[in-house]
């Protein structure tokens, strides 16, 4: 048996991973991260609240398991916080779970679980791993496709995911609440979390008018020729692909298609100016660590909700890839993750770019 730390939230999948994990007769240490969230609003946020910590603690008790929490609370606002600011500086929409997951939860938690003397690390992420023949780690898409989570997983490296366990990704959603209930974990009917964790209850467009105003200053909406059809209530405002929203009168439904930072612009468009063949990634993270250079056909999902569709590959630089779909896709967003499939095989993915002249 193995000495494993199980990443805990005091919701019902990191629950269950910890009470399966336990139940197989490991030696099973619950940890908790404390994230920075907006001073005086710490009670208001969508993790860490002292509520999320006592059910972490409650469900330690009943599994009869140490459980310590971490203080994360600095490097999270100079990491993720940060990123997220920046990100919509430039114009971006960012995910900052890609970055939690690589610096914060899979650098900082997974130092402290390594002192404590873990052989691993264990979430309740629904992914699974394997390993191929030449001894690589595989990250897999979860039984549950509904609640696959490989998509913000693509960043972790074979390092990080030769000491990561995940328990849930075998079974779909509905048997993990059933689970809950069998382990009589006080979890079991809590509802699944949906916003950035570090907003107070909010929207995210508050949190961007306190600490990063000038993404929200007023400018005109253009289109692609520069006629000026309106105006916006600041780019962070909108993404790629909005249609609803734009209070502008128009014969025909316009959507966004993308954003001038120089001008403050919002530049929109009819449906047929929105799609898309082309695209460029940056900062790509190859799970099985190395670098292609040779082009490749694979299934790309543009958002975590987005399905997959076919393209072509083209690693350069091996940090670097541009993308060739069969077919122009909207809603392409600079600052979202491009994510790279073979069949249950997840491959890495990067950073999607502004296309030329945006």
């Amino acid at each position: 048996m193995s000495k494993i730390v199980v990443a805990m939230s005091g919701g019902v999948d990191s629950s269950v991973a910890a009470a399966l994990l336990k139940e197989q007769g490991h030696e099973v240490t619950g940890m908790m991260l404390r994230l920075w969230s907006q001073p005086g609003k710490e009670s208001e946020n969508a993790c860490c609240t002292l509520e999320s910590v006592s059910l972490a603690e409650q469900v330690a008790r009943q599994l009869d398991i140490p459980f310590q929490t971490i203080d994360a609370k600095q490097p999270f606002r100079e990491i993720v916080v940060e990123y997220f600011l920046e990100s919509h500086l430039r114009g971006e929409t960012p995910n900052p779970c890609l970055i939690c997951n690589r610096h914060i939860r899979w650098g900082i938690l997974l130092e402290e679980a390594l002192k404590l003397g873990a052989d691993f690390m264990a979430s309740g992420h629904y992914v699974r791993t394997q390993k191929n023949e030449q001894g690589e780690i595989q990250l897999l898409r979860g039984v549950d496709r509904g609640k696959d989570q490989a998509y913000v997983l693509h960043v972790l490296t074979q390092e990080q995911l030769r000491k990561s366990i995940f328990p849930i990704g075998l079974y779909p959603k509905s048997e993990i609440r059933k689970m809950a209930r069998k382990f009589n974990l006080p979890v079991a009917e809590k509802a699944d979390s949906q916003d950035l964790c570090f907003l107070s209850g909010g929207d995210y467009r508050d949190f961007l008018r306190e600490y990063a105003p000038s993404t929200m200053q007023r400018g005109k909406i253009l289109n692609r020729t520069g006629e000026v059809l309106g105006g916006h209530q600041g780019l962070a405002d909108y993404t790629i692909g909005q249609r609803k929203g734009l209070g502008i009168a128009a014969p025909n439904p316009l959507y966004v298609l993308a954003k001038d930072m120089q001008k403050n612009a919002l530049i929109v468009g009819e449906k047929a100016e929105l799609g898309e063949k082309m695209m460029r990634v940056a900062k790509v993270n190859w799970i099985d660590g190395k670098e292609l250079s040779e082009e490749f056909r694979a299934e790309v999902k543009i958002r975590y909700g987005a399905r997959e569709t076919w393209a072509e590959i083209q690693p350069i630089g091996g940090t670097q890839a541009k993308i060739t779909f069969d077919a122009p896709q909207s809603g392409i967003t600079p600052g979202q993750a491009a994510v790279f499939y073979d069949g249950e095989v997840c491959l890495g993915g990067g950073t999607i770019q502004p296309s030329e002249g945006e």
